[in-house]
Formats: structure tokens, C-alpha cells, sequence
């Protein structure tokens, strides 16, 4: 049963109904369709344009190219990808980082999510681009797949950890990296050092209806899963110009 739960339905039904500007605008400069924000310096100077419609086009832009820097970083963490390898997108949404992933690296690629219209729309771009042999989206849930153990060189999560329960996560990507493969995520935690959720982690867990986890939960499930952190890189900095740009834009949220 791809959806297992009442909450897991309820997540299925907020992105099968989702039509954020925010992410079909942005996806629409290049055909990346992406569900994450952006990381790096700012060209400031897309404010300058006099002209409106000029300055507003040249805002989208650069929010979608910083949107891609995201995922670029993602995927130089997955180690040493080679044509012959196969890799997991798990919560996939409208695929933007498996199509990159793909082009980076020559590999077949597999997506997953619970909700059909992220998967069909995927697919779609999946055909039209070209590479429906290759990259390939799948209605499935990431706590159990349905794909053989040991079948992925590499997994990620980009921004979607958030959904589900970290122990059955990492207990199923446990079950299909194989020997020696990586697992790269890139999420929005609480860092439980300062003590419980402030008000605005209750704020997004209402409105996007997830669950935002502590960061030692991160670690306590990966070490429960046989995972081992490698590396560990506090992106706040480098993300806070891509939202002071996008406060400034059509598509601020």
C-alpha cells in the first residue's frame, strides 16, 4: 500500500493539490521544477532594472539559479557516481533534482513520492525531455519502496525529511544503499542544543504539514541504521540572501 496512514494522506492531498507559484514559476525558467530554496551570493543587481516585467523576470532567474546551486551541492556529495550506478530521489516532488542528477552523472535515476500528480507531472517532463528510460518517478512510498535491497549507489532527501519518521526511513535506505553506498540529505531541523521548537517550527509543521525534527534526532536514527556521518554542513548562512531576494519578489511566501 503506497499510502499507509491518515497522515500520510493528508500529505498526499496538500501536494496533489499544490500549484505554489513559487515552485511552477521558478521551474519554468528551465524546466527544473524544484521543492527547496536556494543557497550562494546573490546578484543584487536583478533589483536595478527600471522596467518592471524586466526586473521581475531577472528576480525569478536568479532565485531558480540559486535554487539549482542547492541541488548541485546535494549531489557533489554523493560520492564517486559513475553511468552504471542507479540513484534514489526519495520525496522527488516534480523531479528537479533527479533530472540534474542524471545530467551530472549518466546514471539512471528513480524518484518516489505519495503524491500522483508530483509523479505524473514528473514523468511528463521525464518524456519530453528525452529520458523516460532513464529517469524514472514512481507512485511509492519512501518507508517501503518496494525495490531491492542493496539496488542504489546513492540516496537523497531534499527537504523532505520532514514527512515521515527518521527510524523507518533509514532503516529502508539502510536496506537499498549498497556496500559502501552514500545517503546525502538536505533539510530544515531544529537544533534541540537551545532547547524545544520555537513558535515558528510549530508555525511551518501547521501550515506545510510536517513534522520538523530535532537535529540529534538525525543522529540517534542514523546510528540506529547503520549509517555514519561523513559530513555535516550548517547551510543557514549561505541560504538567508536567497530569502531576504525572494522577501522581495512576486513569488515571497
Amino acid at each position: 500500500m503506497t499510502i499507509a496512514s491518515d497522515y500520510q494522506n493528508d500529505v498526499a492531498d496538500y501536494w496533489n493539490a499544490e500549484r505554489n507559484p513559487v515552485n511552477l514559476r521558478l521551474g519554468q525558467v528551465s524546466g527544473l521544477y524544484h521543492h527547496h530554496y536556494g543557497i550562494g551570493e546573490v546578484d543584487w543587481s536583478v533589483l536595478e532594472t527600471s522596467d518592471d516585467a524586466r526586473r521581475e523576470e531577472a528576480v525569478i532567474a536568479e532565485l531558480h539559479r540559486l535554487e539549482n546551486a542547492q541541488a548541485r551541492l546535494l549531489l557533489s556529495h554523493l560520492g564517486d557516481i559513475r553511468p552504471e550506478h542507479r540513484l534514489l530521489d526519495a520525496g522527488s516532488g516534480r523531479g528537479g533534482t533527479g533530472f540534474m542528477a542524471h545530467a551530472a552523472f549518466g546514471c539512471r535515476v528513480d524518484g518516489v513520492s505519495i503524491s500522483r500528480s508530483q509523479v505524473d507531472f514528473a514523468n511528463d517532463q521525464a518524456a519530453k525531455a528525452g529520458v523516460p528510460d532513464r529517469v524514472r518517478f514512481h507512485f511509492r512510498n519512501m518507508l517501503d519502496t518496494g525495490f531491492d535491497s542493496g539496488a542504489f549507489r546513492a540516496i537523497w532527501n531534499n527537504e523532505s525529511t520532514m514527512y515521515v519518521v527518521l527510524d523507518d526511513l533509514f532503516a529502508e535506505h539502510s536496506r537499498l544503499l549498497e556496500r559502501g553506498g552514500r545517503y546525502v540529505t538536505i533539510t530544515g531541523c531544529y537544533n534541540d542544543v537551545y532547547g524545544l521548537p520555537s513558535r515558528a517550527v510549530s508555525t511551518i509543521n501547521a501550515h506545510y504539514v510536517c513534522d520538523i525534527h530535532p537535529r540529534s534526532g538525525y543522529f540517534r536514527a542514523m546510528a540506529s541504521n547503520r549509517l555514519v556521518p561523513v559530513s555535516v554542513i550548517d547551510l543557514t548562512p549561505q541560504t538567508i540572501p536567497y530569502w531576504e531576494l525572494r522577501q522581495k519578489s512576486s513569488v515571497a511566501t
